[in-house]
Formats: structure tokens, C-alpha cells, sequence
């Protein structure tokens, strides 16, 4: 609660000023009668505060929550109840804290100066990408039913309208416990797809195989409004198809999701992932879920992460942080009020439990990964992860791992601060650089709360 004090009395001087300022673009916020009577007129400064202005100069005698001001100016640090537990940043914290919105061009232009590299090294580069991409097509037209869905995913990638159709499809239609709704679900994506448009195409005989089951299927789905023995004929096969129609979707889907999720189970997964680590494939685990909504939703997780530890590091046998499996974390798992506006209470609860699980980690020789997750909550993990690093019992261990998210714009100064932090902590950091999960979200986030800007690149790579 706001209270305004010695108020002017110069009424019409101040209302032609606030016609001026509005013509100028500054917005003039309504204010009560009793104070309009005075002469008083006040303007919102967005992170800033409140200012009571007169004609002529600006007094300020705001009191509430913060306190009397006494120099009688405007300070700046609206709600400070809510931030006293926070450490004004320095150096590179700064850099990121003011790198959050910065324009677009202004980020890009500096990543392709930093990305030029001299002519050998481009070349040799070059070299090992089409290297790369060469024995990844081959190993797409092999055999074996790896090969099979990296085919049909080449096929329906995700630029086109049936590639966003299946992946829709992939990702909700197992999580869809009654039967009307998968119809209603599979109807809608594959009822109104050109699946024609990718026959003959020059895939392998199972790519066109499932696109005709594709184009069968959705010519069946679609409604059939015409009149006579046709329409008829259609309406019932299209009701009598719908169960084999769903059992036939829900078992390619659960074989495209094994390509992304290894195991449904941390056991399950550990089976799975061995005849990949002969190979000379290393694993981080991630425990796929929600955050938690409340504390028991976060015991539970917690419970899930020791036990996954527990797992991996018997599974492990003592092969090491490097050549060894790991597991990442999310720490919104760990506490249902994983924010800033919960900075005390996150320092006080939430971190007991992460430093919990480093050291059952430690124990194992494993590595443990904060992973990433939204941008509003990059410098509060930045600031657990610090914590943690100068914690004197984890003193030796490696295992402290952090996930960078590259389409943030703050990418390129938090991994110049991980590596100032593992300087200054006399440890090595492992640290992941991924693209980044939560694209669409940032951008809608920003758009409904009025920004001026985002805090990812709006064009995907």
C-alpha cells in the first residue's frame, strides 16, 4: 500500500503537463479524486516504482512496505520484500542478467564474428560434418528396426504438416486413458493430413508401406456426408475400423517412442542402453516427469532420483565420472515453489535435497546434471550450482555437471561464468550444451506478458 504525501496544489499547471507527457508517449496513471483535487498527478515507471510529480520538479514521498524514503528522490527497488534475500549481481551475473532480452541482431552479430574460423580449420570441419552425416544416412538405410523408424521420421520430419501430425500424435496419444478420445485425437491428425504427397518418394519399401497405411486410414476417418449406400457404407466401416484403426496407431507410436525414451523404468532402461554402451555410447538418465505441484509430489521425485542414483551406480561398477553412465536432475522436481519470488525458501529447502544427492552421487562415482529449464529460472540454478561447488565435503569430486541451453541468448556468457566458476572452485565442471526444450513456451510466455523482447532466438536452426 502506496502512500502519497505533500501533494502541490498547482491543478491546472499539472494537467497541462500530463497532456504534454501524454502526447509525449509517457503514461499518466489515473489517480484518486482527493488527489486530483491537489494537483496531483502520477506516472508509472515500470521497475521502478511510483513517482508523485509536480510541476516544475519531481518530489517523491513514497511510503509502504519499503519504508519512509528520506532524500525524498525515488530509489528504484519496487516490492523489496521480495528480493532482500537476493545478491546484486557482478561481472559476469551481471552480463547474464542484462543479456536476458537483448536484441536479436545485436546477439547474432557478435555469435558470427565469434564463429569465423580460419581456412583449415573451416575445411577440416567441413570434412567431419559431411563425414558424420554420411554414416548417419547409411546407418538410416541399414537394417533393423532402429533403421526402420529413423527412416519414417526422415520421411515426416517435423517442417512438415504430416511430420507435426505424427509427432502430435506420438506424444499425446499414450498419455490418453479412454478409448473416445484417442479416435477423436488420431481422427483429427491423420484425417486431415496429404500423407499422398510423401508415396514413392525414393524411401525404403517400409516408409511407403506405412504411408499408404496412412493414406488408407485417413481417407476411412474422414467424414463421409454423403447420401445413399456409399455414405452409409463408409459411416460403418469407419465406426467398425476405429478399434483396429487405434490398436495398429497406438503400437507405431509406442515404436517411434522407443527411439526417444529408453525405458519406462530405470531398470528397464539400464538393459536397454548396454548393448549401446558396448558400443561406446555414455548415458545421462533422466527422470521423465512434471514439476512438482506440491511438497509430497516432491518427495516423491526425490525418492525416484536416490533411487535411480542407487541403480546407475551399481550398474556403474566403479568405471568413473567419465566413462561412466550419469544422471541428470531437474530441480523443479525437488520443490513445488522453485522461483525467484521464492528465493529464501528455495536456498533454505530445495538445496538440502540437491546437495543430497550429490553426495549419494559421490558415493557411486557418478556425475550428476542440473538440467535446464525455463529461462526465468537460469540465474536461481546458476546460484544452486555455485552454492554447491564450494560445498567443502563434495572437495575432489567432478561430478558436478550443468546443462546450457544454446538457444538462450544468455548461452555464450553463462558458459564463460561456468568456467570462471570452476576456476575459482578448483574443480572441473562438466558441462552439456543442448538445443533447448522449451522454445514455443518461451516465446507464448513472453508474448502474453507484454515484453519487449524474448529470451531465445525467435528462428530455429
Amino acid at each position: 500500500m502506496v502512500r502519497l504525501l505533500r501533494a502541490g496544489r498547482h491543478a491546472e499547471g499539472d494537467r497541462r503537463e500530463a497532456q504534454r507527457r501524454s502526447a509525449e508517449g509517457h503514461e499518466v496513471a489515473r489517480v484518486p479524486a482527493r488527489a486530483r483535487r491537489y494537483g496531483l498527478r502520477v506516472r508509472r515507471h515500470f521497475g521502478r516504482g511510483v513517482r508523485a510529480i509536480r510541476r516544475g520538479r519531481d518530489r517523491q514521498v513514497v511510503e509502504g512496505r519499503q519504508g519512509k524514503r528520506r532524500d525524498g528522490r525515488l530509489t528504484g527497488v519496487p516490492f523489496r520484500a521480495f528480493t532482500e534475500g537476493l545478491r546484486p549481481p557482478s561481472g559476469l551475473r551481471a552480463a547474464i542478467a542484462a543479456a536476458c532480452r537483448l536484441p536479436e541482431p545485436d546477439c547474432v552479430a557478435g555469435l558470427l564474428e565469434a564463429a569465423r574460423l580460419p581456412p583449415a580449420q573451416a575445411r577440416e570441419a567441413q570434412l567431419l560434418a559431411q563425414r558424420l552425416a554420411r554414416r548417419m544416412r547409411e546407418r538410416i538405410a541399414g537394417s533393423g528396426r532402429e533403421g526402420l523408424v529413423q527412416g519414417l521420421i526422415h520421411e515426416f520430419a517435423l517442417s512438415t504438416q504430416e511430420g507435426v501430425a505424427l509427432m502430435c500424435l506420438a506424444e499425446a496419444l499414450l498419455r490418453i486413458p479412454d478409448a473416445d478420445t484417442r479416435d477423436a485425437l488420431i481422427r483429427d491428425k491423420i484425417g486431415k493430413a496429404d500423407w499422398q504427397a510423401h508415396l514413392g518418394g525414393g524411401g525404403s519399401l517400409f516408409v511407403n508401406a506405412a504411408t499408404w497405411g496412412l493414406i488408407l486410414t485417413g481417407r476411412l476417418l474422414r467424414p463421409h456426408d454423403e447420401p445413399g449406400l456409399a455414405g452409409a457404407l463408409g459411416r460403418v466401416l469407419a465406426r467398425g475400423g476405429e478399434p483396429v484403426i487405434r490398436t495398429g496407431v497406438d503400437r507405431a507410436m509406442r515404436l517411434m517412442g522407443e527411439q526417444f525414451v529408453i525405458g519406462e523404468t530405470i531398470g528397464e532402461a539400464l538393459v536397454n542402453a548396454r548393448p549401446r554402451e558396448l558400443r561406446g555410447f555414455r548415458h545421462s538418465y533422466d527422470m521423465l516427469g512434471e514439476a512438482a505441484m506440491t511438497d509430497a509430489d516432491a518427495q516423491r521425485y526425490l525418492a525416484a532420483y536416490e533411487q535411480a542414483i542407487d541403480a546407475v551406480g551399481k550398474a556403474a561398477a566403479g568405471r568413473g565420472i567419465v566413462d561412466g553412465p550419469g544422471v541428470s536432475i531437474k530441480l523443479s522436481a525437488l520443490h513445488p515453489r522453485y522461483s525467484r519470488a521464492q528465493y529464501e525458501r528455495t536456498m533454505a529447502e530445495l538445496y538440502p535435497r540437491l546437495l543430497g544427492l550429490a553426495r549419494l552421487a559421490r558415493r557411486y562415482g557418478l556425475g550428476l546434471n542440473i538440467d535446464a529449464e525455463e529461462a526465468d529460472r537460469l540465474e536461481l540454478s546458476l546460484d544452486l550450482l555455485e552454492r554447491l561447488c564450494f560445498e567443502p565435503e563434495l572437495a575432489g569430486w567432478d561430478g558436478i555437471g550443468f546443462v546450457a541451453q544454446a538457444y538462450q541468448k544468455r548461452c555464450p556468457l553463462v558458459v564463460d561464468w561456468l568456467i570462471e566458476l570452476a576456476r575459482r572452485s578448483r574443480r572441473r565442471l562438466m558441462v552439456r550444451l543442448v538445443k533447448g526444450a522449451y522454445w514455443d513456451s518461451e516465446i507464448k510466455r513472453a508474448q502474453v506478458a507484454g515484453l519487449d523482447g524474448y529470451p531465445v532466438y525467435t528462428r530455429k536452426a
